[in-house]
């Protein structure tokens, strides 16, 4: 089934809905303690778990400086070049969303595994703010890494009335671009929303140790579309001479934004 949404009196029907799934309750029944923060300019309920079926979940809530009286936004940049398209939504992220995110994945960083987390976040008044990162159970190699239990992500993004609008991946030893198998990754979640982005982080290339990227359209998004092959393989380049993938240009960093942290891994 899809979901559409009413944020704060704005029809965000505009945006694709997105498969959920069946969310029964009996998946991941959380526990919480409310705790009522702002995000960008208005106040909603972060839900702090402290319990959730059938393993246990660790929520961290990103703070911010209790004197900062306005938010400072900067475009983000990712490297020499950026998005040609211009008729996505602003997108706003957490200064520090990389930075703990890489914490979280320090351990499998350290083995040569590779870690994901999907980004969900809330539209207000045109602009999408991420405020939620959520790293699921996942099986992780040196160049692949695989969610699982995806019930749990959907029901945190439904409960909370979520897009997901992107997920954040590590490339522990190798460079900072997008592989075969993650533009396939890419073209599911941009199919249904236009302005997700794939955040690549590899801490071990010295050029690029981040990068922000989506598929151009509308070339690499046919291409992806038409592809049926699985596994690594290698993709034409569009006829018109275009890149399949490019970097974003419409994503900023917000220092006054918090977000919510979900690691739904087995401790």
């Amino acid at each position: 089934m899809g979901c559409s949404a009413i944020v704060d009196g704005e029809d965000t029907s505009e945006i694709p809905s997105f498969p959920l799934g069946n969310l029964s309750t009996s998946w991941c029944s959380l526990v919480c303690k409310p705790a009522a923060i702002k995000t960008a300019n208005r106040y909603f309920l972060l839900q702090k778990v402290t319990q959730s079926w059938p393993s246990p979940a660790l929520c961290f809530v990103e703070t911010v400086p209790q004197d900062a009286q306005s938010s400072h936004v900067t475009a983000f940049n990712s490297g020499d070049g950026s998005s040609k398209s211009d008729n996505e939504r602003d997108v706003h992220i957490s200064m520090r969303l990389m930075e703990d995110f890489l914490d979280l994945a320090k351990e499998n960083t350290e083995k040569d595994l590779e870690t994901c987390g999907i980004l969900g976040a809330y539209l207000e008044k045109g602009t999408l703010y991420l405020t939620t990162l959520i790293i699921p159970k996942q099986e992780s190699a040196s160049n692949s890494c695989q969610a699982t239990n995806e019930e749990e992500v959907f029901k945190i993004l439904n409960e909370r009335s979520l897009y997901p609008v992107g997920w954040i991946h590590t490339h522990p030893s190798q460079s900072c671009f997008m592989s075969s198998v993650d533009l396939h990754t890419q073209y599911s979640y941009q199919v249904m929303i236009p302005e997700a982005f794939a955040i690549v982080l590899a801490p071990n290339d010295t050029s690029r140790s981040c990068g922000l990227f989506r598929l151009t359209k509308p070339e690499g998004m046919n291409i992806l579309k038409n592809c049926q092959e699985t596994g690594f393989h290698p993709h034409k380049e569009p006829d018109n001479g275009s890149p399949v993938y490019e970097h974003c240009s419409n994503v900023y960093k917000n220092s006054n934004l918090r977000f919510e942290i979900f690691d739904l891994r087995q401790k």
